[in-house]
């Protein structure tokens, strides 16, 4: 494997796509069955792609992209982790491997339980891994030593089983991966307007006058959205993008599933306006768009003009413009400068075009929600939304991008660990049972609780905690303190192998396989970031005779705990339809579900925000009056740090989908056969006195005097603000301190942490 940093001088998509997923799909162990797979994708009768969360455009013969097409082939390959694997590798052995060669080996065969004695994982039968979890639930002092964790790839059906299996049992402990990602947009969302999702749909991007685009790199993370951008801006839509960095996928986009593009290499610029804030700058620079509006607007109006402001809008639907506005007035100029680190003119460029458009979409991903300050941040959009009246009409709203394929549909069925009085009213009500009132753990207070020794068995429907979480060390630590760790899986990953005192692996279907039960093929539901409930049904051959689906194996475990309490479990597991009919009696929007699922493309279920009901405490949407932090990084931390301090983000390479590393390119950025990077402004790197190339060493800087140090990283010259570096996750999460999180939303800083960077002689790894 070559290892070089070579710039990528071509546009996001286009051939490098086309041959990078040509070469993957057909470099797999089937790929006549891998062509088969994608052209099912996100397809009536056809399976949802098991990657991002982006809606799926009617009509498009092929509905994947590159990045979804590696996902696909992935899951769907041939090999196989047998129990002849796991005889051959201690885990000591494993725990020593790279997360690349954990998931490479191939789909988990069958289930297996950790042999402590022995050092290794070998087979288990169903019905015994089911008894040997309800032995260790039965024992447990109280539910709320139970830790329920989900991860965004289980179907709706899956979630809502397994929320009714935790609360029947007694907790609200459903840590989730959301909780690592957008839990700020959630909260932000439902304190500005009564809900804490989008409020527009993907043709509303057909009809924006100008997409704001906010932390997001659509290339790598979400790449079928450069589909709605380009055709957006082909349009003459403005679109104006704020990134840390400067990604290609927001530069230029060739599309590689349309002909001419790819045979006159063409290509579309996407952002018409492209700003890079410093990390965390994203609220001062909206807050400085906002002064300049409001200095507009009140000019207007001493000149017996109209104003910028839709003042009918804000008078029958909005409450808290005063305290808002003066807030805005209360904050300086230099201080927006300063903390945005854009120049009052680029501001006011945005501004212009915000202002000039009468149809405006913000739309945002986790290089908002992972700071500090993200929910005020989230917040400062809000508001200047709903300034100039810029929800619940057509090409206009708030857009939140969510990364894994079903995490916005499992909030909704469940996974909460604050649910609301109505759903749980509902759910009591329906199952005539009480249901625990009492708020459960989200991810850091459950990694937390489990260091401390208070929870004792930790279950994971799906997902990568130990790799996905921050802290490692301390995330290894507090499952290891476990009684017993279940993994619901599809392949190994680092969470396996950072196991509990007794272990399970559980090994469950992927997306693209057929489901069948007793006999009957079944189909899951899944909803997209535009609230979109699509059915999803698998078309391939299972991997292995073993394998369960995630939802008959949360049935298997809920009706060896419970029994048949407050219902039978198993039965339902049989079929899916009556799953669906239980959501729809206890869930609003989700009435009739199984006869509004034959429509092509799904259901809408709706957005109340965007039909002007604000489902808030007032009855309004609620302007937010949050001042700018004082700043980015608190003087508590810079104090304790001896040298200049950086700020750093963790990010993924181009070759990765959340923890999984499909390979160690990162094609848009230039790296190649490595992972092992720092990106830095070329004008530090000279300051510094360091050069592109060299070694170094990252320790990060914290309250709680707990060394957090990674070394081996090679320095690459990147256009990135002064101050600010970044790096890939996994390999950085060791650095993010465990209690580092968000005010309100406890997201860890991921996109935030302040280090130290000290040069190494050698590539020596630390």
């Amino acid at each position: 494997m070559s290892k070089k940093i070579k710039p990528y001088q071509g546009a996001a998509g286009g051939w490098g796509a086309l041959s990078s997923t040509t070469r993957f799909v057909l470099g797999s162990k089937q790929p006549a069955a891998n062509v088969r797979n994608l052209l099912r994708a996100n397809k009536v009768k056809g399976f949802d792609c098991p990657g991002c969360a982006w809606g799926d455009e009617p009509g498009k013969h092929f509905s994947f992209c590159e990045n979804g097409a590696k996902a696909i082939s992935w899951e769907a390959t041939k090999k196989q982790v047998t129990p002849a694997f796991f005889a051959q590798h201690s885990l000591s052995d494993l725990q020593r491997q790279s997360d690349y060669f954990l998931e490479y080996q191939g789909r988990i065969e069958q289930p297996m339980v950790l042999n402590r004695d022995t050092d290794h994982y070998q087979p288990i039968t169903w019905p015994d891994a089911f008894a040997l979890i309800a032995r260790h639930l039965h024992a447990l002092e109280h539910p709320n030593q139970l830790e329920l964790y989900t991860s965004g790839r289980a179907s709706n059906e899956a979630a809502y089983l397994y929320q009714l299996f935790g609360r029947s049992f007694g907790t609200n402990n459903f840590p989730d991966c959301s909780n690592l990602c957008h839990e700020a947009s959630g909260v932000a969302l439902t304190q500005a307007i009564g809900v804490g999702k989008g409020t527009v749909t993907l043709k509303d991007f057909d009809h924006a006058d100008a997409i704001f685009v906010f932390g997001q790199n659509p290339g790598t993370n979400h790449p079928r959205m450069l589909h709605s951008l380009r055709n957006a801006a082909r349009n003459g839509t403005a679109i104006v993008s704020f990134n840390n960095l400067k990604e290609r996928g927001l530069e230029r986009f060739a599309d590689p599933q349309s002909p001419i593009d790819m045979l006159t290499t063409s290509d579309s610029r996407i952002s018409s306006h492209y700003f890079c804030p410093r990390l965390g700058g994203d609220m001062a620079a909206v807050r400085g768009m906002v002064k300049q509006l409001l200095a507009w607007d009140k000019a207007a109006l001493a000149e017996g003009k109209a104003g910028i402001f839709d003042r009918d809008f804000i008078a029958e639907h909005t409450q808290g413009l005063t305290a808002y506005l003066a807030q805005v007035d209360a904050t300086p100029w230099q201080q927006i400068i300063a903390q945005s680190g854009l120049t009052q003119a680029q501001i006011t460029q945005a501004a212009t075009v915000y202002a000039g458009a009468k149809r405006v979409i913000i739309t945002w991903a986790m290089g908002i929600t992972q700071h500090t300050h993200s929910v005020a941040t989230i917040r400062e959009m809000t508001n200047l939304q709903l300034l100039c009246g810029q929800l619940g009409k057509t090409g206009a709203g708030l857009c939140p991008v969510r990364g894994h394929s079903n995490v916005q549909g499992n909030r909704t069925v469940g996974i909460n660990e604050q649910p609301s009085a109505a759903f749980l009213d509902s759910m009591e009500q329906h199952f005539n049972q009480p249901m625990p009132r009492q708020h459960g753990h989200n991810a850091v207070a459950a990694i937390q609780a489990m260091l401390d020794g208070q929870s004792k068995v930790f279950i994971a429907l799906g997902g990568n905690i130990a790799a996905a979480a921050p802290d490692t060390q301390a995330t290894a630590q507090a499952l290891a303190n476990c009684d017993l760790t279940v993994q619901i899986s599809t392949k190994l990953n680092r969470s396996h192998i950072m196991a509990g005192k007794t272990a399970l692996i559980l090994p469950c279907l992927g997306r693209t396989e057929r489901d069948m039960q007793d006999g009957v093929s079944q189909f899951i539901t899944v909803e997209d970031s535009f609230s979109m409930v699509h059915a999803s049904e698998g078309v391939a051959k299972p991997n292995s005779p073993h394998l369960r689906s995630e939802t008959a194996i949360v049935a298997g475990i809920a009706q060896a705990t419970l029994g048949s309490k407050p219902l039978n479990w198993l039965a339902l597991a049989q079929d899916y339809n009556l799953i669906r009919e239980h959501i729809a009696a206890t869930l609003p929007g989700f009435e009739n579900i199984n006869e509004r699922l034959t429509q092509p493309g799904g259901f809408y279920l709706g957005n109340s925000a965007a039909r002007y009901q604000w489902q808030t405490a007032n009855g309004k949407a609620n302007f937010g009056a949050d001042p700018l932090p004082s700043q980015l990084i608190p003087e508590a931390i810079t104090a304790k740090a001896a040298g200049v301090l950086s700020t750093l983000q963790t990010l993924r390479s181009h070759d990765q989908y959340n923890t999984t590393i499909y390979g160690m390119d990162d094609r848009y950025r230039g790296v190649y056969g490595q992972r092992m990077v720092l990106f830095m402004n070329p004008i530090e790197i000279k300051r510094r006195g360091l050069k592109a190339g060299d070694w170094v060493e990252l320790s990060s800087i914290w309250l709680d005097n707990v060394e957090r140090k990674v070394g081996g990283f090679k320095i690459v010259a990147y256009d990135i603000p002064p101050g600010n570096v970044a790096a890939y996750y996994p390999e950085t999460n060791p650095l993010v301190p465990l209690h580092s999180v968000g005010e309100g939303s406890d997201t860890p800083t991921s996109k935030s942490i302040a280090i130290l960077i000290t040069k190494q002689t050698t590539a020596r790894i630390i």
